[in-house]
């Protein structure tokens, strides 16, 4: 039988534009869960406009080890029991410099369905949902940077970038929680970054042109922007960033918000003033985390062991909170 999109045993975590017939992400650390019966599946997936290289996926089946695949046409998954089974796949990475915003889409995960004996039952997922905020830094954009196969820098981004890896993923796992990302490269506060993507406080409402984000219930929700904002000036920064605070609260009223300053220190002192300001005047409680010296200056796109870093950090300032 052919399972779409919309099956209650298909379940979607981050920012999706889901519809009757396929389901649409340019965010990577996006998930998608699956059960079925039988003893294999096939996933499809539409490469319209996709270009080489395509994005990069893990894929795990019945909790077991990820295997990271480029997604294609069809994937096919065969399993030694005939018997109900879970499948969990995640945007794991892309090449940031593809348009990820306005159409046509090229840097996607297009999604349209499963094909299987029989739907299965998903398991409950009861965690709550901590959201990220950020830039190439939270997408996990170099985190394997010595993997280089390609003359055309870009071109490697999918081998070496990986979404699961980062310290947003990783205080979410600490915390048993829920990731939902929103990572795009070079974006900034005061500015728009790679594959089009506009500056924070635009892109924050949509998944991408035209498809309007839905608030995800988010019990709390990371900001970390700065990296990308050493260009502008302090005034214009933190004008910028209370222009996103003010997006972000609206369309999540009662979630708990937490700046993280920027790894590389940016205007740190000028941040946490204007946070202290907002709250006063919007009767808010709007937490500031200073990161300053959790790792070093450089690079300026941590490694795996510079994500684990940080992720200890993070999550036990976020216990505080929590």
């Amino acid at each position: 039988m052919y399972i779409y999109p919309d099956s209650n045993a298909v379940r979607f975590t981050g920012r999706w534009d889901v519809t009757e017939k396929n389901a649409v992400t340019t965010a990577p650390g996006g998930m998608i869960e699956l059960a079925f019966k039988g003893d294999y599946t096939v996933l499809f997936f539409d490469l319209a406009m996709n270009m080489y290289p395509v994005p990069h996926l893990w894929i795990s089946v019945d909790n077991g080890a990820k295997i990271e695949v480029s997604v294609d046409r069809a994937i096919r998954i065969e399993t030694e029991e005939n018997k109900e089974h879970y499948v969990k796949i995640i945007y794991k990475s892309a090449v940031e410099i593809q348009h990820r915003w306005f159409h046509p889409l090229i840097g996607k995960i297009n999604f349209i369905g499963a094909e299987a004996d029989d739907v299965g039952i998903l398991p409950e997922d009861n965690r709550k949902i901590i959201e990220f905020i950020g830039d190439s830094i939270t997408e996990g954009v170099l985190i394997d940077e010595f993997r280089r196969f390609n003359e055309f820098d870009q071109f490697n981004r999918p081998y070496q970038d990986d979404s699961t890896a980062t310290y947003a993923y990783l205080t979410a796992m600490a915390l048993g929680m829920k990731p939902v990302i929103m990572g795009y490269g070079a974006v900034g506060a005061t500015k728009g970054g790679c594959g089009s993507v506009p500056k924070a406080a635009v892109s924050y409402p949509y998944n991408f042109e035209g498809s309007q984000a839905k608030a995800q219930g988010s019990d709390i929700i990371v900001i970390n922007h700065g990296a990308n904002d050493s260009g502008a000036s302090a005034d214009t920064y933190v004008a910028e960033y209370k222009n996103l605070l003010d997006v972000v609260r609206k369309k999540n009223p009662g979630s708990k918000i937490v700046v993280l300053s920027a790894f590389c220190i940016v205007y740190v002192d000028e941040l946490k003033n204007m946070i202290e300001k907002f709250n006063k005047e919007n009767n808010d409680n709007i937490y500031f985390i200073d990161s300053s010296g959790w790792i070093p200056l450089e690079p300026l796109h941590p490694l795996r062991d510079g994500h684990i870093i940080v992720a200890k950090h993070l999550t036990e300032e976020l216990k505080k909170i929590l």
